[in-house]
């Protein structure tokens, strides 16, 4: 639910994350990235140094894996501990592990305070690709991982890594939950975000827990939390809460219109959004050139309760020029006067957010 009252300034981002479970990181630019513009479709006044200080200062936020690299609400904290102590078993982050650089890593962070990968000094023997990482590097990440190491703060978008213990704020909670807590955390937080959710959303890249969720869901719903529901004709079952349906009742529609990141959580699940409002979405920046169809960085665009299209932006922040490079509209959607209206309108905000003072439609 984009149109949420989440208050204003700081308070509000994390009334955001906490409401969402978690903000997706991504480091393409575009247009802003796509922890600010998620943010800021639900918080028109968001600037991005609300998200920083979250981190930085407040530590009401922090930064670790949920499907994807992201900032997850400190309160939520203990919920990222099951995954920790999995890699801290053991298992391997991506590359093949080297002990004796994590405890070097480690040792200095320790002795030294916090430290970026450019830190550590590593001379290559042969040119590198962007994907050979120097073993420092792959170090931090799986120490990272661990929960040996948290993310302090970002510098050029860089992380900057130091002990757990003088990161994580007192009194956070740090028992170890376990599995049918974390289903029970992982389907109200999905209820919470979504309004309405199926089972397989709330398992999504969590095979484990699929038979703790399948349970525990049952239990909510002989307990009175949940409720069941079909969504029109499709064979799916959906859980909700009556709160939420409430809420989803009340909605109205007042000529609103959202330019959702690739990336935001209303999107990220493209199968769900396929089924629940027929729209068959695909960023194309990692399909050939060749083959794309709507462009490199195409954006869906939520008019009220329907997405009716999608446009391929780009924006210029040296000579501050907004670019709309490619718009496309569903073939079952004509655009009004009255639309084209409050596009325009919201296509200058968007702008405005991206640092660019002037439009250029191709």
């Amino acid at each position: 639910m984009l149109n949420a009252d989440f208050g204003n300034e700081k308070n509000g981002a994390l009334k955001v994350v906490e409401h969402l479970g978690y903000i997706q990181i991504d480091t393409l630019s575009v247009v802003a990235r796509a922890h600010h513009h998620t943010l800021w479709n639900r918080l028109p006044d968001y600037q991005e140094h609300f998200l920083h200080e979250l981190l930085e200062k407040d530590k009401t936020i922090f930064e670790y894996w949920s499907h994807a690299a992201s900032y997850l609400p400190t309160c939520d904290y203990r919920f990222s501990l099951p995954t920790k102590q999995l890699f801290a078993s053991g298992k391997s982050h991506w590359f093949e592990q080297d002990k004796k650089v994590n405890s070097y890593v480690l040792d200095r962070i320790k002795a030294e305070g916090a430290l970026q990968s450019k830190d550590f000094e590593h001379i290559r023997n042969t040119p590198s690709n962007w994907y050979e990482w120097k073993p420092a590097k792959k170090a931090l990440e799986q120490l990272f991982m661990e929960g040996k190491l948290m993310v302090a703060k970002r510098q050029g978008f860089q992380k900057v890594y130091d002990l757990t213990e003088r990161v994580l704020p007192n009194g956070i909670d740090t028992s170890t939950p376990t599995e049918q807590e974390v289903a029970t955390h992982l389907i109200k937080r999905a209820v919470q975000a979504n309004g309405l959710v199926e089972e397989k959303e709330i398992a999504y890249l969590r095979p484990k827990l699929k038979e703790h969720i399948k349970k525990e869901l049952q239990h909510l719903i002989k307990s009175g939390f949940l409720v069941e529901l079909k969504v029109e004709n499709k064979p799916v079952t959906y859980f909700s809460t009556q709160e939420q349906l409430s809420v989803l009742n009340g909605l109205k529609t007042n000529d609103e219109i959202h330019f959702l990141s690739p990336f935001d959580n209303a999107i990220i699940q493209r199968k769900r959004v396929q089924k629940l409002f027929n729209f068959n979405y695909q960023i194309e920046c990692y399909v050939p050139e060749a083959k794309r169809k709507f462009g490199y960085f195409c954006l869906p665009i939520l008019y009220n309760n329907q997405f009716v299209g999608r446009f391929d932006p780009k924006a210029d922040r040296k000579t501050k020029t907004f670019y709309v490079k490619q718009l496309h509209f569903e073939k079952s959607f004509k655009p009004t006067a009255e639309f084209k209206k409050v596009f325009n309108q919201k296509l200058t905000e968007f702008a405005v957010f991206n640092s660019c003072n002037e439009v250029v439609t191709n």
